[in-house]
């Protein structure tokens, strides 16, 4: 065992390299990352900048976008508010015009209906004088040949024949006016 320890001890440890390769290693380490410094490290930094800058403008532009759909839907909402109200007016004043309409069209009606009334009393009154007239003439008529028969005369005087029925019929009138 003793040889074993010798040889072991005449070797070097594996684990650690020997001082010229670590010498050679740490410059070229030290270039490695010297490089990469000079060279890799600012594009990464310039990217990471760029990304940096486009990320809040994204938030910018979307904030913005936002505010501006914000305030497009407060105007659609003013708006829509107003053209409620003009609605709501509108309907109003069609409900005035047809209550106006309407109490025009009945006043109409009421006008109309009183000419018919007033036309109608007149034709009636108009009728009923010509019934009378027509009747007088007729009682008249019939009177005469009722005395002229009763008498065994003609009574063909007309104008006489007249003034008696009609003095006879005003005198019917009054006594039934009279009797009212």
């Amino acid at each position: 065992m003793s040889q074993l320890l010798i040889l072991a001890a005449e070797k070097e440890n594996p684990l650690v390299p020997p001082i010229p390769e670590l010498v050679i290693g740490l410059i070229a380490f030290v270039i490695v990352f010297g490089f990469l410094a000079k060279k890799l490290l600012p594009n990464i930094n310039k990217v990471l900048e760029e990304r940096r800058e486009a990320i809040e403008g994204g938030i910018e532009k979307a904030e913005a976008a936002q505010t501006e759909a914000q305030s497009v839907l407060e105007q659609y909402k003013a708006q829509l508010a107003e053209a409620r109200h003009e609605a709501a007016r509108l309907r109003q004043e069609a409900q005035e015009q047809g209550a106006t309409l309407i109490a025009e069209m009945r006043a109409e009606g009421q006008r109309q209906r009183e000419e018919i009334v007033a036309a109608g009393h007149a034709q009636i009154e108009a009728d009923r004088k010509a019934a009378a007239s027509a009747l007088r003439q007729d009682v008249g008529k019939l009177a005469t040949d009722l005395a002229g028969r009763l008498v065994g005369e003609s009574l063909e005087d007309h104008a006489r024949q007249s003034r008696v029925i009609d003095r006879f019929l005003d005198d019917l009138e009054e006594k039934a006016e009279a009797a009212r």
